[in-house]
């Protein structure tokens, strides 16, 4: 497989939103889905995007807490999706926000988000997995890269999976992209960081949103795995179809996407071809980022 640049312009470029006119709420955006080597849109574009879009339409003193979205239509490929934001609540301590996707005059999604005006009070959390924390007997940089799994596999997933997602992603017991590594369980873990450090925005809210809203794009791609991982399967497993249904994130503490942040994720169920999984973010101290909930088909 050819050598490819490691960049994290594909995020960058997900989330580069344009002002227009709002046709429905009270402000409008629109942004252009990024190439993925299949037929539809990946699902952290519209989940980054929304989120993205609320965050400009609250004042800057309070951040995003918790957003909760459907995909309600396949979104095609490099192709402008408008989002409209409605301001629901202003609150003094915070701000209620909806959001809807339009793709040719159709909506594709829909989301909901929460904004808190941040305030000082007890702190808990559980404790982060074992392969968190300084000291930790995994680290990050002893696990193969995406690049070095697939060294010597061609074709577009290959290479997409290896340089095309902005994001280094390091699995733990083993990745699940030709073949399922690591045994038939029900969990499994990730490192992730950005391949590039993020820029530095104009303040310190500013950058601790987009911070916010990478965490938000990336946590699609492998939330589904455990559920794959648990019936034998894996990403290239013969007449395989998966589809993101809903999907729900919780914000809890500041964090930094661009240095290694640990996706510990376990499937919870499945039934009628759908599955919901789990996931949760921890910093390399072991404080816990966000928290993720999604529900996904899944067809073998």
């Amino acid at each position: 497989m050819a050598t490819r640049t490691l960049t994290s312009e594909t995020f960058l470029n997900a989330i580069e939103l344009t002002a227009v006119p709002a046709q429905v709420h009270d402000e409008a955006y629109e942004a252009t889905t990024q190439y993925v080597p299949w037929p539809k849109a990946y699902g952290g574009d519209m989940v980054a995007q929304a989120a993205a879009a609320m965050m400009r339409s609250v004042d800057a003193d309070r951040s995003l807490h918790s957003m909760h979205s459907y995909f309600m239509r396949p979104v095609d490929i490099g192709a402008t999706v408008r989002y409209e934001v409605e301001r629901l609540r202003d609150g003094r301590g915070y701000s209620t926000r909806s959001v809807r996707g339009y793709q040719n005059g159709k909506a594709v999604y829909t989301a909901m988000g929460s904004f808190q005006v941040p305030e000082d009070g007890p702190d808990f959390q559980p404790a982060a997995p074992a392969a968190a924390g300084s000291g930790s007997a995994v680290d990050p940089e002893s696990l193969r890269s995406a690049a070095e799994v697939l060294e010597g596999i061609e074709g577009p997933a290959a290479g997409y999976w290896s340089s095309g997602r902005s994001f280094d992603m390091r699995h733990i017991p083993g990745p699940v992209y030709v073949e399922l590594e690591g045994g038939a369980v029900p969990q499994q873990a990730i490192w992730v960081k950005a391949f590039d450090r993020l820029p530095e925005l104009a303040n310190e809210q500013a950058t601790a949103d987009l911070h916010r809203a990478a965490l938000a794009y990336v946590c699609d791609y492998t939330i589904l795995e455990p559920l794959l991982r648990v019936n034998g399967l894996h990403w290239s497993s013969p007449g395989l179809t998966t589809a993101s249904l809903d999907h729900s994130m919780w914000f809890h503490r500041p964090g930094r996407a661009d240095d290694w942040v640990l996706y510990a994720q376990e499937a919870v169920s499945g039934q009628s071809n759908r599955g919901l999984a789990m996931g949760r973010f921890f910093d390399r101290q072991g404080r816990l980022l966000a928290t993720v909930a999604q529900e996904g088909m899944i067809r073998a």
